[in-house]
This record gives structure tokens, C-alpha cells and sequence, in this order.
């Protein structure tokens, strides 16, 4: 690894890291844009992922359910990456995940739910689009129902994911830029960094100072703003550079 980012690594202080799919390609949950990725593979499974049509088809709703009933993440483990980012915070250091992922692996691997915001969702919670019921996910699929309603008015239930076309949580949002604003140390992981406004993160990270990080397997749009950019494996790596950050933290 580049001594100079190592040397980076060892003064940093606050670290947030910004996680994309692909920090979850090697838990078995494939990514969306890559190669084998689910939208790559299947143009369009994407249009039942979009709000409108979610809220108006109800074969896209059956499909969008299908869809999740098997979804690996169900039967994913957090790998190494997730490990090493929640060991930061047991070493003392003051870390913060910014993710885009649904899949709750962050948090299975023993980082503090507080400290993961989830950009996008989460996919193990479900609401009824029309009253505030709220549901763990793992009920509704155990019911069956291939289009399921509330059970406590009747309107359309959606899992607490943010779908094309949809808002991010403003709240949500607005903290994210504040972690990444405070930020010394600002990891870019696994994502394709095409996808706004959680990519956006990184010019807010770096024009504050931030060291920007992209480590990713493919090009982003967002390389030539990075202070290091590193192609390698992201379970082999984000260890590797969570333990030079762990090592000045302990000192």
C-alpha cells in the first residue's frame, strides 16, 4: 500500500466511510451495476424498483416482492470489510458509515446502529404507505402474500428502501453532509459513485479537507477528485487501511 496514504491513515482522527454494493459482493449479495450485477444482467427488473410504478402496478409490486422474498441478504454473513470498519470504533477510533446498501450487514458486524447511517433504507423493516404501521420485514414475507396490504387500513405496504424516483430522507441527508464535513479521513467503498446524492459526499468530504479514498473495483465519475484511488480487492484492502488507522488511534 502507498506509504503516503498510510501516513494519511496514522494521523486521522474522524474517518467516515461511504459503502457501496460492492462492499457486500463477497457476503454473496450481488451488486447492481457491475459486470454480474442485478441491473446488468436484467435491464429491466429496474423499472419495478421505481416509486411510480411500484405504486400503481400491482404485477411490478409482485415482482419487486419476489424479488426481495429471496434476496441474498437474508442469508448473508458481514465479511471482512464490514468486520474491519466496526473494529475501528472497538480500537477508539471515531468512525462513522454512510451506506447505501439495504442489507444491514454494517450492523451485523458489530458497529453501533447509531453510528451507520443508512442512505437508502433498510430492507428489513416495511411500512404501509398510507398510516404509520410498521413492520419487520420477515413477518410480512412470512404471511406469503405476493402483493401484501397492511393489516391495519388496507393500503400498499413497502419495504423501507428508497426507490428510483424517491426522496432520501432529508433529515438523514442533511446529517450524512455533516459527517462528511468533519471528516479526516473519507473512504469511498465499493460503489459506483453514480448515484445522487450520496455520491455527492465525496466533493463535500474533500472540499473540506478531507482525504478522499475510492476504493473500488471500476472506475467512478469521481476518481479525478480522489487524493488515492485503489482497484484492489475490497476484502483484502479496507482491513489493511482500517488497521493503519487503528494502530494511531491505540497510541
Amino acid at each position: 500500500m502507498d506509504g503516503k496514504l498510510i501516513d494519511r491513515l496514522r494521523g486521522a482522527r474522524r474517518i467516515a466511510a461511504l459503502t457501496g454494493a460492492g462492499i457486500s459482493t463477497a457476503s454473496g449479495i450481488p451488486d447492481y451495476r457491475g459486470p454480474e450485477g442485478v441491473w446488468t444482467r436484467t435491464p429491466g427488473a429496474a423499472n419495478a424498483f421505481t416509486r411510480k410504478t411500484f405504486m400503481t402496478d400491482p404485477a411490478a409490486r409482485r415482482e419487486f416482492w419476489r424479488t426481495y422474498a429471496g434476496h441474498a441478504a437474508w442469508r448473508a454473513e458481514p465479511n471482512a470489510a464490514h468486520r474491519a470498519l466496526a473494529g475501528l470504533d472497538g480500537a477508539g477510533v471515531a468512525v462513522r458509515v454512510l451506506t447505501q446498501n439495504v442489507d444491514g450487514l454494517h450492523q451485523r458486524a458489530g458497529l453501533a446502529a447509531r453510528k451507520v447511517l443508512e442512505l437508502h433504507g433498510t430492507m428489513h423493516t416495511t411500512r404501509c404507505t398510507r398510516c404509520p404501521e410498521r413492520l419487520p420485514t420477515t413477518e410480512v414475507l412470512a404471511t406469503g402474500d405476493p402483493d401484501p396490504a397492511c393489516p391495519r387500513c388496507g393500503g400498499i405496504l413497502k419495504l423501507d428502501v428508497v426507490l428510483f424516483g424517491q426522496m432520501l430522507d432529508g433529515e438523514v441527508l442533511g446529517h450524512a453532509r455533516n459527517i462528511a464535513a468533519a471528516s479526516g479521513i473519507f473512504l469511498a467503498i465499493g460503489s459506483s459513485l453514480q448515484v445522487e446524492p450520496a455520491a455527492s459526499l465525496c466533493t463535500l468530504a474533500a472540499g473540506s479537507g478531507a482525504t478522499l479514498v475510492i476504493v473500488n473495483r471500476d472506475p467512478t465519475p469521481y476518481d479525478d477528485d480522489a487524493d488515492f484511488v485503489l482497484r484492489d480487492d475490497i476484502e483484502a484492502v479496507v482491513p489493511e487501511l482500517c488497521a493503519a488507522v487503528a494502530q494511531a488511534g491505540s497510541r
